[in-house]
């Protein structure tokens, strides 16, 4: 069951895309952020009523830090999917594992460098992890080809970034779901800091779009398949009992890219060249083979 969840997180995540793609005519990121939380909110603050749950919670710091990791990986997700297409921000956003294993060879780096002054016995080197890193990087710059626009490489620096954070995010959700924290309490939390950082934001750079009219429309379906993809992405990882069941799901998400892609194609005429699935495909792998190897460590 965890996996459909997952898939079907992946999937309603490539439709928000797409209305944030459309919003991103009109609006800021930081715009898109806070009306993408404001929404979320309510349509959570509504369901969690329906399901007779609370929404007062024993971890006011815990859901801080998913907030406040998963806004800064939303922000640059949004600016990305604006300035790239739908594909590539999928993309670059999905590289989560990868920055994870990076971490985790920089971790094991200079714990091996202390080790070596204590005069201690060194493990074996991770060198799988180090090669999954350099081939999810070359995927990057297979993705992205040197033809780029310069503003296409600023949106993709922003989309990797995101990437970081995103790791973070997913770790917490897993967290908070082995806390006992229902979803619908979760995905709340994450929608109100939404709205706080995105209207804070806007009061402080000043950075308020003139009010397009009916195109503002999108901003709702942004923030209701937002909330309905949020649940789902954390029902995955809450019903994954085990950590075999976690690895599927983490791998899952990639099904995303897929989505993002077709849309893409369909809706905005944005082809994916063959150089560009190629890298798209060494991302992805590199990405699953490291997940697997983290689960073994």
């Amino acid at each position: 069951m965890q996996a459909l969840w997952m898939v079907a997180a992946a999937f309603v995540f490539a439709l928000m895309s797409v209305c944030v793609k459309f919003a991103s005519q009109d609006f800021n990121a930081a715009e898109i952020v806070f009306y993408r939380g404001f929404v979320s909110m309510l349509a959570l603050w509504w369901l969690a009523r329906r399901q007779g749950v609370s929404l007062r919670t024993d971890y006011p710091g815990q859901h801080a830090w998913r907030s406040f990791v998963g806004v800064i990986s939303m922000s640059a997700w949004f600016f990305a999917i604006g300035h790239l297409p739908l594909a590539t921000a999928a993309t670059l956003n999905s590289m989560s594992s990868i920055w994870l294993a990076a971490f985790l060879v920089v971790k094991g780096l200079w714990l091996r460098q202390q080790m070596r002054k204590n005069g201690g016995r060194l493990p074996p080197f991770a060198w799988a992890l180090v090669a999954t890193v350099v081939t999810g990087f070359a995927g990057v710059v297979l993705v992205l080809r040197p033809e780029a626009a310069p503003q296409q490489w600023l949106a993709s620096a922003v989309g990797l970034f995101g990437g970081i954070f995103a790791a973070m995010a997913y770790l917490q959700v897993v967290t908070l779901s082995r806390m006992g924290e229902p979803e619908a309490r979760v995905v709340f939390y994450f929608a109100l800091g939404s709205s706080v950082v995105g209207g804070f934001t806007m009061l402080a750079t000043g950075a308020v779009s003139p009010w397009p009219g009916w195109s503002a429309l999108w901003l709702l379906p942004t923030g209701l398949l937002a909330a309905v993809a949020q649940i789902c992405l954390t029902a995955a990882y809450a019903s994954a009992s085990n950590s075999r069941n976690t690895l599927v799901v983490a791998n899952l998400q990639y099904s995303g890219i897929v989505f993002s892609a077709l849309l893409s194609l369909v809706l905005f005429g944005e082809r994916v060249p063959l150089i560009g699935w190629a890298g798209i495909a060494l991302i992805v792998g590199s990405a699953v083979l490291a997940t697997a190897l983290r689960s073994r460590s």
